[in-house]
């Protein structure tokens, strides 16, 4: 079970994800541990706007702290990602 703040998270995270999404591919189809590229919800060019939505929205620092792809890879990771950031 999600916590309440994992939770408001990924919904924030959906809302965005809805605004950068292939127009054919339901966002509310793919779960969340599976591959946002890869379930073509969104194409590779999306990761970087993705980036950007996390640096604007929880001041995570790509480039102090490196960039893996496998951790924007699943809304999951995604949210893995925050909490770890944001403690």
């Amino acid at each position: 079970m999600m916590g309440a703040q994992r939770e408001q998270r990924l919904q924030d995270l959906i809302r965005f994800l809805r605004t950068i999404q292939k127009p054919n591919r339901p966002i509310d189809s793919v779960g969340v541990n599976e591959g946002l590229v890869a379930s073509g919800l969104i194409d590779s060019l999306a990761i970087v706007q993705i980036v950007v939505y996390l640096e604007q929205t929880y001041g995570i620092d790509f480039a102090a702290g490196g960039f893996d792809p496998d951790r924007l890879a699943t809304m999951a990771s995604i949210l893995d990602l925050i909490e770890e950031t944001c403690r």
